[in-house]
């Protein structure tokens, strides 16, 4: 069976993604579409060593798609997901605008597979924010386990989690900064070149922010309502590829060295963990890869029942475009869809 894929948002980085790993991944489809605003109509995108033209978004007739890939934002989504399904078409969206709704499965295959059956109520399945995906990648087998009470994680995320906009920033502030000219920020809140910044998102009334608060709340829909998550978000003048500083409390005693076995033998994970220089894995090194990297894995003496990791995976893969045409293999493996009927 051979299915019609729409990818929304085709010309934006993640858009791209998708088209890339549709390919890559061999994944059944008769047609693929990339479809954008109206003021990308026409646009050229790559899908393995085809060229598609973008189609606008306002007229295409999305009756005869069976998944529609959505990376166009949560405004365009808000608007376009509940249209789409409604066509018979599931709509599996990067944005937040569906991750909250409990009519809405919140899915990492690795993690919460089963969940995806409720995409019926609304044919609308939500991908999690990038932070999240690679941390419950990780934390999902060590809590099976020995049950995860309390996370503390900081992020490090690379600009292109800010889009297109946010890479082209880190390159102008870098190349200015070589050659003395002004640097004003626009993208990001301060300078972000040769330098952190301790804002993601905007400010909720609590202090945290809006990006702190999804990590918190996407991995209790998805991992255990029950776990206690406190995270600070920061940016990072890096390309691609976030990483985390992970520290877990559990309920019951759990060794690095079984943390490791553990996540060694976990869907998704790689463990590199040497105690010598360069045994561990950076963002540089994850960015075009589908894995999520677990390194740096020690018992916090500190607490009771507790680990330190690093978690490192591609932003653009795992956590947004590989995420979201794995959600689509399921839906498939699991016959859960059928093709339409392609019209005579």
């Amino acid at each position: 069976m051979a299915y019609k894929i729409a990818v929304v948002g085709a010309t934006g980085n993640v858009g791209r993604e998708m088209l890339d790993i549709l390919d890559e991944r061999g994944f059944p489809a008769r047609e693929v579409v990339p479809v954008a605003s109206r003021r990308s109509q026409g646009v050229d995108v790559s899908f393995g060593d085809r060229t598609l033209t973008c189609q606008a978004i306002d007229h295409f007739d999305f009756s005869d798609v069976d998944i529609c890939l959505m990376s166009a934002g949560g405004t365009v989504s808000k608007e376009w997901s509940p249209k789409i399904a409604a066509k018979g078409c599931v709509v599996i969206d990067n944005s937040s605008a569906w991750r909250y709704d409990a009519d809405v499965p919140l899915i990492v295959p690795e993690v919460n597979a089963d969940a995806i059956t409720g995409f019926t109520r609304k044919n609308i399945i939500a991908n999690p924010n990038c932070s999240t995906a690679q941390l419950v990648v990780a934390l999902k087998p060590l809590h099976d386990a020995a049950t995860i009470r309390r996370v503390v994680v900081s992020t490090y995320q690379s600009v292109s989690g800010a889009g297109k906009d946010g890479m082209d920033e880190l390159f102008n502030q870098t190349r200015s900064v070589f050659v003395n000219d002004p640097i004003t920020p626009e993208k990001f809140t301060k300078r972000i070149a040769f330098n952190v910044i301790p804002h993601i998102d905007v400010f909720m009334e609590d202090g945290y922010t809006k990006e702190e608060w999804k990590v918190l709340a996407e991995t209790k829909k998805m991992l255990d309502p029950k776990i206690k998550v406190t995270c600070t978000a920061v940016r990072v003048p890096v390309f691609i590829g976030h990483s985390e500083s992970v520290n877990i409390e559990f309920e019951r005693p759990i060794t690095a060295e079984e943390a490791r076995d553990i996540l060694r033998e976990a869907p998704g994970v790689l463990v590199v963990d040497k105690h010598e220089d360069g045994g561990y894995v950076t963002p540089y090194e994850s960015a075009g890869e589908d894995a999520t990297y677990v390194s740096r894995i020690r018992e916090d003496a500190t607490i009771e029942n507790g680990l330190n990791m690093w978690v490192v995976a591609d932003n653009l893969r795992k956590g947004a475009a590989l995420n979201a045409v794995q959600i689509a293999e399921v839906l498939v493996n699991r016959g859960l869809i059928t093709p339409k009927k392609v019209a005579a």
